[in-house]
């Protein structure tokens, strides 16, 4: 048998002075120095079985060849590094078996990270409470805004703006927070809100979406879509141009802003969205399922949210179907599900390298350029979920330049 065989080669490497591989009892050789894994697929049935590449970074090669090992290349930036050594496991969010837990961390965490930010002195912060969504409810938004942009629109600008005319009223932009669906809230990103308005010189609307478990799916997209109608209804009273809308959101927020995007298409709203920011979104209910598929993925060693507590997160939010795949989903809500993309409006993805998130939202991307959206589509190398916390180090100026640049072309 060719394991055998290599088992033998292997001890021969180390009596060279190479790393001790060990059989795990389960048909796979697991290094105990420098992290590389051998395993072969047992799908494959017959005398001996097919060795394969892995995601761990091993590739066996059969049948009497030479074993070949591939480098790991995960790692952290080196700036981003350097920032968290000092910190160590506290940029980790521990496990939460609870929504209070995950929602008392959140917040704790939102504090910590963004309580350095700068005050933006040219920016207001303005309420509304007057938004009406499916259910009856009422929610607000809040505005993030410059004195200049909250001057009261002229009868001339209204009945431009009423008349769809090009280049009528200001561009927007509705953003919608992170927290797993199930936490966060305006106030815990208000400086971050504030800082992007500077920035790009863009107003920007914030929903107060109820959260799930209390308020599960659909009630917070439907929110964020009544938050996107209100906009659309009061564009000549707000000194906007209706046809130069666009939608953000961060995380869990990211996934509402592409299932609102969605609605508003099925939905048939005119003008339609001009374009859509997804920041490190949650997009597929079965993403933490798929990470783990194929064996535990090498982007767990750099969580800084654990698997369990995405997963909750989805439960909390779809129900007990939440990441089967016949779980009667509302493919809406979780977007991924969404079999037909084609007419989103333009869309900006960022993700990082060690995000747990990486994957789905690589196929999300590769699905949005497939149906013919323009789509723009970064993966920031060594850097996991939430690393703008790190402050100013190159890779987050990266990705707020770039976030920023595409506010601004509303």
């Amino acid at each position: 048998m060719w394991f055998k065989t290599l088992k033998a080669r292997l001890k021969h490497d180390h009596n060279h002075g190479h790393e001790v591989t060990e059989d795990d009892g389960e048909g796979k050789i697991v290094s105990t120095s420098n992290g590389y894994v051998v395993v072969w697929d047992k799908t494959k049935r017959g005398d001996e079985y097919e060795p394969m590449v892995t995601t761990e970074g091993a590739l066996i090669l059969p049948h009497g060849s030479t074993v070949k090992r591939l480098q790991k290349t995960l790692r952290y930036d080196a700036e981003y590094a350097a920032w968290r050594e000092p910190l160590g496991e506290k940029t980790r969010m521990p496990p939460c078996e609870t929504v209070l837990e995950f929602r008392q961390y959140n917040t704790a965490f939102a504090r910590s990270a963004w309580g350095h930010l700068p005050p933006e002195p040219s920016i207001q912060r303005v309420r509304y409470n007057d938004l009406v969504s499916q259910d009856g409810a009422t929610i607000s938004v809040t505005r993030f805004v410059t004195a200049a942009q909250l001057s009261p629109a002229t009868t001339e600008m209204k009945s431009s703006i009423l008349r769809s005319e090009t280049g009528a009223g200001l561009p927007s932009l509705l953003y919608i927070h992170g927290g797993g669906m199930i936490a966060g809230s305006v106030d815990t990103v208000a400086a971050q809100l504030a800082r992007l308005a500077a920035l790009s010189g863009v107003q920007i609307f914030a929903v107060e979406y109820r959260l799930a478990p209390e308020f599960p799916a659909p009630i917070p997209m439907e929110d964020c879509y009544a938050a996107l109608t209100w906009l659309h209804a009061h564009a000549a009273e707000l000194g906007l141009d209706r046809a130069r809308i666009g939608i953000m959101g961060d995380d869990a927020g990211g996934g509402l802003a592409a299932a609102t995007a969605l609605l508003a298409r099925d939905r048939g709203l005119n003008p339609p969205l001009k374009s859509q920011v997804l920041v490190s979104p949650m997009l597929d209910d079965c993403g933490p399922t798929n990470l783990v598929a194929g064996g535990d993925s090498p982007l767990l060693a750099f969580a800084t949210i654990p698997l369990p507590s995405i997963r909750m997160c989805w439960r909390a939010y779809l129900g007990p179907g939440a990441g089967q795949s016949n779980g009667n989903i509302n493919p809406y809500a979780a977007p991924a599900r969404t079999s037909d993309l084609r007419g989103l409006p333009a869309t900006y993805i960022d993700v990082g390298g060690l995000d747990l998130l990486r994957n789905e939202c690589a196929e999300f991307a590769h699905r949005l350029a497939e149906a013919d959206v323009q789509v723009e589509f970064h993966i920031l190398p060594g850097v996991p979920h939430g690393f703008e916390s790190a402050g100013d180090i190159s890779i987050v100026r990266r990705a707020l330049r770039e976030r920023a640049r595409w506010v601004r072309n509303l």
